[in-house]
C-alpha cells in the first residue's frame, strides 16, 4: 500500500512527518508519498512561497527515510491541484497500486466540497488523522481514521517565527530551516 499525504506544506515541519510516520506504521504502508500542491483550490493565491520551494524543502525533510518520498506529480500540471485529478493521474501511471489517501480532520471536514469528492473512495482508500483542534467529521463514505499523536505545529506559526527574526529550530528539520534562511523565505507579511 502506498500513503498519500497531500498537502501545501508550506513549510513542512515535524508535525507532517510524525502523522506520516505514525500513519505509515499503523497502516503498514510499504511507502508514504508527500505530494505538494501545486496550488490548493481553497489556497488560491494564498501560498507564501512558490511550489518548487515548498517541493525542494519536503524533499529535505525526507532525505534519509527510504519509505518517505516526494511525488511532484500536481507541480507538473497547472493549478489548482484537485486531488481527483491526481488520484486519476496516479491510477493511470500505477494501475496495480493500492493508494491510501490520508487526511487531516481539518481537511476531511471539507472533503464534501471537494471537486468529484464522491470519486475519491473508488480511486484511494481514504483515512482520517486527528489533528490538534479539530475533531474527525462524519462522512458519507466508509474512512478509517488513525490516531496520532497531538503535536501542535503549524506552518502559520512557522512562518510568524520566521517572519518576526525567531527561530524555526526544532518546528522543522534542520535543512528545512537552514533552507528557509538561505533563501529568505517568510520574511514579507501575510
Amino acid at each position: 500500500m502506498i500513503g498519500l499525504f497531500g498537502g501545501s506544506f508550506d513549510p513542512v515541519h515535524h508535525g507532517h512527518l510524525i502523522v506520516g510516520q505514525v500513519a505509515a506504521e499503523k497502516l503498514k504502508l510499504d511507502s508514504l508519498r508527500f505530494v505538494p500542491a501545486r496550488e490548493q483550490p481553497f489556497k488560491v493565491g494564498q501560498h507564501r512561497t512558490s511550489s518548487e520551494h515548498r517541493a525542494t524543502m519536503l524533499s529535505l525533510a525526507v532525505a534519509g527515510t527510504p519509505w518517505f518520498t516526494v511525488d511532484r506529480c500536481e507541480l507538473n500540471r497547472p493549478g489548482p491541484s484537485y486531488t481527483v485529478d491526481t488520484l486519476r493521474h496516479l491510477r493511470e501511471r500505477e494501475p496495480q497500486a493500492e493508494f491510501v489517501l490520508l487526511l487531516g480532520a481539518d481537511a476531511a471536514a471539507e472533503l464534501p466540497a471537494w471537486r468529484e469528492a464522491e470519486r475519491l473512495p473508488e480511486l484511494a482508500r481514504i483515512v482520517v488523522f486527528g489533528r490538534a483542534g479539530h475533531r474527525v467529521p462524519d462522512l458519507p463514505w466508509n474512512t478509517d481514521v488513525v490516531d496520532v499523536p497531538a503535536v501542535d505545529i503549524s506552518a502559520t506559526e512557522v512562518r510568524r517565527r520566521a517572519r518576526q527574526g525567531q527561530s524555526v529550530r526544532y518546528w522543522v528539520p534542520d535543512a528545512v530551516a537552514e533552507y528557509i534562511a538561505a533563501h529568505g523565505l517568510y520574511l514579507e507579511s501575510e
